[in-house]
């Protein structure tokens, strides 16, 4: 629960039903409202027309035609990117919104209805293509209670979609390239290729943290795009090299012969390393091996609220790496390597039989 400006709220509803001290009420009647709600349709469809979109065109055509259909594509594709204009569209949505829910049920607010219904519909639209895993918002829920509430005066049937998560193993990134190349909507297709990898991105993140790497990689491309550093098609062709080093990653564990948690342990203890042998970076993969079955049987159930538990824990770890690592690893190293080790036990393993790569691969 959010209680931001919660007083605020609270005493904006109660002056509903006062009076102020002088004997006046300190409310302003619902005409101040409604002009309120003109100004910031007015606003957003100048920032809409900006941008070559013209929503008085788009409220024209036909419901349910190809034409309208097509041309709230075009809107999509113009308002999506880059990030500045998407979030100044969004705001002025949603500020859109919340004047013509406050004036409800007032019957003033009718002539507005078509044009609130088509600013939401393109910041639907919007959040779709930004949300390819499809996660819970409550949003959808309320737009459900609000179209029940609308229902008297139109309807508005918004196609809903959820575009399946990105197997980056298995994209063929020549064929992708080659389709965008003809692309009509090359904003929405960058859009939707941006939040496919940052899904993925913060799952891979999640499961290794020595991955951050790759997330800065993706933050610097998008800031440089945002900046006008990089067009549509050069962000494009990066995200796409950047999708391919992922789908290397993703298939690392199996090179280096190991699971996806042991590769994590592996990958924590060289990040960073000293020089090592071909020998010694065998040893230290074992190390990570060994290390997994040992502290996973120590987890006890709510081991992180248990002092003697996490001892026990930091004990086994600073055993199993002083016995294990190669004597190039400093004092000073092997501090750090055991310090490591158990914050990501720690953040990663919160249960007994719970731990962030219980559902890897799903």
């Amino acid at each position: 629960m959010d209680y931001a400006n919660v007083f605020a709220s609270l005493e904006k509803a109660l002056s509903l039903y006062g009076v102020g001290q002088s004997g006046h009420s300190p409310v302003e009647g619902n005409d101040v409202l409604i002009g309120e709600l003109r100004q910031a349709i007015a606003e957003a469809r100048r920032f809409c027309l900006g941008h070559q979109v013209d929503l008085a065109r788009i409220e024209g055509l036909a419901a349910g035609g190809m034409e309208r259909i097509a041309a709230i594509g075009d809107a999509v594709n113009a308002l999506i990117s880059p990030d500045g204009v998407r979030n100044d569209f969004l705001a002025a949505q949603r500020l859109v919104h919340t004047l013509y829910s406050a004036l409800k049920p007032d019957r003033a607010v009718a002539e507005y209805t078509g044009i609130e219904a088509l600013l939401a519909l393109l910041a639907a639209e919007i959040r779709q293509q930004l949300h390819p895993e499809g996660p819970a918002d409550l949003s959808e829920v309320m737009a459900g209670i609000s179209q029940l509430l609308d229902a008297s005066i139109t309807g508005v049937a918004i196609q809903e979609r959820n575009l399946p998560p990105m197997d980056l193993s298995q994209i063929d990134f020549q064929a992708l390239a080659e389709k965008f190349k003809n692309s009509k909507r090359k904003n929405i297709d960058l859009e939707t290729l941006k939040a496919q990898i940052a899904a993925r991105l913060n799952r891979l993140v999640q499961l290794n943290p020595t991955r951050t790497d790759f997330l800065e990689k993706f933050e610097q491309l998008i800031a440089a795009y945002n900046a006008g550093s990089l067009n549509v098609e050069q962000l494009f062709k990066a995200l796409l090299e950047l999708s391919a080093s992922l789908s290397s990653e993703q298939q690392r564990h199996i090179r280096e012969h190991l699971s996806e948690e042991e590769l994590t342990l592996f990958d924590i203890l060289l990040k960073p390393a000293p020089e090592l042998t071909d020998a010694e970076r065998r040893k230290v993969k074992a190390v990570a091996r060994e290390l997994l079955e040992q502290v996973k049987a120590l987890l006890v159930l709510n081991w992180r609220a248990k002092a003697a538990s996490r001892a026990q824990l930091k004990l086994a770890i600073e055993d199993a790496l002083d016995l294990g690592l190669p004597r190039a690893y400093t004092p000073e190293l092997y501090q750090q390597k055991c310090s490591s080790i158990f914050e990501h036990f720690y953040v990663s393993y919160p249960e007994r039989d719970a731990s962030v790569y219980a559902d890897w691969g799903s």
